[in-house]
C-alpha cells in the first residue's frame, strides 16, 4: 500500500557577512528565523506531516555558512526526510542552501517570508525576497529540482496552499520513487492499448513489475474459500447489505468476497504499492466470478487496482492518491460515450470497480452480474493519464465537473469539461487511451509539480490551452 506519511526537514537561513544597521541586521533574522519555524510546526503537524528542525546547527539554530549545512545534512539523512523546507530569513545563503539540497536529491522547496519591517529612516532589515532570487539561481546551476512558495505572512493562506501543494508533491516523488507493482494475469487479448515496457519502467524509473500468473492465483482463491468461511459469510452479509440484486449475484456473494481476501494477501505477500488485473475474461473462467464489487471495498480500504491490466493506469491512480495524501480515492473512468444534449459532456465510466463511498447519495445501488451500478456524487474532479509512445512519457492532467446525464448501468460520472473536443483530439492523437483516472478535487499543480521532479515524464495540462 502507499505510504502517505511525510517527513520534512525545515531549515531557517540567513546571510552570513558582516552585520550593520538595517539589512543585514543577525539578531532580527534569527528572531524571525526560530519564530517561523516554531510557527510552521506548530500549525502544519499532523497525522501525516512531520517535521526535523535544525535545533543544535550552532548557538542560534539558524543555517548561516558551510559548517552548518554539513551538520543539517548528516541529520536529515539519519531521519530520512522525504523533502526540505528553506525559509530566507533574510537574504540568506544561497551556497550553503545549494550545498544541502544537491546532497539530499529530495524534493525541495524555497520560500522567502515577506519583508515587512522598515524603519523611519529608511533602512530595512531583511531582504529575503531578493535573496530568493539568488538561491533560485543557484539551485538551478546545481541541477536541483525545486519548488517555490510565493512572497508572503506565513500565517496567509497563500503561504497555506502552496506548502500544502509542496506536501503533497513530497508524498507523490516518496511514493514514485517506491514504487512496486503486481502484474496479475495477463492483458485481454484484444487490448492491445494497454501494452507497456516493463524493462523501460525498470530502466528510466525504477518501477518494479512482479508478475503473478493466473495459477497461483487460482491456488490462492481456492485456499480462501475453504478456509476462510466466517470472514466470507461477514462480507456477503455485507454486499448484500448494500444493493438491489439481480438473481444471478446473491448465491456468489462469498465467492465475490473471497477476491477482497485475495487481494489483501497480494498486497502483503508481494509488499506492493499498487496492483494491475485482469479481470473480465480468466478471473470468470478461473474460478466463476467476477471481482469487481470486491475492488469497490479494495478501493475504501486504500487499496490501488487498475482494471483490465491497465500498468499504466495503475501508476497513474498511484499519483493522484498521494496527491490527495490518501484523503481521496481515485477511480478509473474511461471517457466512454458523449452526452447526447451536453456538447461537452462525457461518460467516465467503468463496468463496476468504483470505491462504494463515491456513491452519490441519491443513487440506487444496484449489483447487477457481479457489478456495481450506481452514479458518482457530484464535485470537481482532476482527470488524468500517464503513458507513453517510442520512450517517452507524459502525464495528461486536466479538469472537469459533475453534470447531470442519462442513467445507465456500471460505475459513472457524468462529466462536463471546458471543451470535451480538446480532450477528444488529444486522446486520438495519443499517446494516451480512454482509460483515465479521476480524483475529487484540483491536483493539476502538483501533477505539474511532480513532473519537475521527475523530468523524463512531460507534463501535459488540458486546462488552460
Amino acid at each position: 500500500m502507499l505510504a502517505y506519511k511525510i517527513k520534512l526537514g525545515i531549515v531557517p537561513v540567513r546571510r552570513d557577512v558582516t552585520p550593520r544597521p538595517g539589512i543585514f541586521n543577525w539578531e532580527f533574522a534569527e528572531k524571525r528565523g526560530r519564530e517561523i519555524t516554531d510557527y510552521i510546526k506548530a500549525n502544519f503537524t499532523d497525522e501525516l506531516t512531520e517535521f526535523v528542525d535544525i535545533i543544535g546547527v550552532n548557538d542560534v539554530n539558524v543555517m548561516i555558512n558551510f559548517d552548518d549545512a554539513d551538520f543539517i545534512i548528516d541529520r536529515f539523512k539519519k531521519e530520512k526526510v522525504d523533502g526540505v523546507l528553506f525559509i530566507n530569513a533574510n537574504f540568506a545563503n544561497e551556497e550553503a542552501i545549494g550545498q544541502v539540497a544537491a546532497a539530499l536529491r529530495v524534493p525541495t522547496c524555497i520560500w522567502a517570508p515577506l519583508d515587512d519591517t522598515f524603519l523611519e529612516d529608511g533602512l530595512r532589515f531583511t531582504d529575503s525576497q531578493c535573496g530568493i532570487f539568488g538561491v533560485s539561481r543557484m539551485l538551478q546551476r546545481r541541477n536541483v529540482p525545486f519548488s517555490h512558495i510565493e512572497t508572503c505572512r506565513v500565517d496567509s493562506d497563500e503561504f497555506k496552499r502552496d506548502f500544502s501543494r509542496f506536501a503533497n508533491v513530497t508524498c507523490m516523488v516518496k511514493n514514485f520513487r517506491d514504487l512496486t507493482i503486481a502484474q496479475v494475469g495477463l492483458r485481454p487479448r484484444p487490448f492491445c492499448s494497454v501494452i507497456f515496457n516493463e524493462g523501460e519502467l525498470l530502466q528510466k524509473f525504477d518501477i518494479r513489475t512482479i508478475p503473478i500468473n493466473i495459477g497461483v492465483v487460482v491456488d490462492k482463491y481456492n485456499r480462501i474459500l475453504e478456509t476462510e468461511g466466517e470472514k466470507l459469510k461477514a462480507g456477503a452479509a455485507l454486499l448484500a447489505s448494500r444493493y438491489e440484486m439481480d438473481d444471478l449475484t446473491p448465491p456468489l456473494l462469498e465467492k465475490v468476497y473471497a477476491f477482497v481476501l485475495l487481494y489483501e494477501e497480494i498486497f502483503a505477500e508481494y509488499k506492493v504499492s499498487a496492483v494491475s488485473a485482469e479481470c473480465w475474461t480468466a478471473m470468470q473462467l478461473a474460478v466463476g466470478a467476477m471481482p469487481c464489487t470486491a475492488y469497490s471495498i479494495l478501493a475504501d480500504m486504500g487499496y490501488i487496482i487498475s482494471c483490465e491490466s491497465d500498468m499504466h493506469g495503475a501508476i497513474t491512480m498511484v499519483l493522484l492518491s498521494a496527491a490527495a495524501r490518501g484523503r481521496k480515492i481515485p477511480f478509473f473512468g474511461e471517457f466512454t460515450v458523449r452526452h447526447p444534449e451536453n456538447k461537452n459532456g462525457e461518460l467516465l465510466w467503468h463496468c463496476g470497480p468504483f470505491a462504494y463511498s463515491l456513491k452519490h447519495p441519491e443513487s440506487k445501488a444496484k449489483n447487477v452480474n457481479m457489478r456495481q451500478w450506481f452514479r458518482v456524487k457530484d464535485g470537481s474532479y482532476t482527470v488524468a493519464r500517464l503513458d507513453q509512445d517510442n520512450g517517452n512519457y507524459s502525464l495528461l492532467n486536466g479538469t472537469c465537473k459533475s453534470t447531470d446525464g442519462p442513467y445507465t448501468f456500471g460505475t459513472y460520472l457524468w462529466a462536463e469539461f471546458d471543451s470535451l473536443k480538446k480532450w477528444e483530439d488529444k486522446l486520438i492523437d495519443g499517446p494516451y487511451i480512454h482509460h483515465c483516472v479521476e480524483i475529487e478535487g484540483d491536483y493539476t499543480a502538483e501533477l505539474a509539480e511532480f513532473c519537475k521532479y521527475v523530468p523524463l515524464i512531460k507534463n501535459d495540462p488540458m486546462d488552460n490551452k
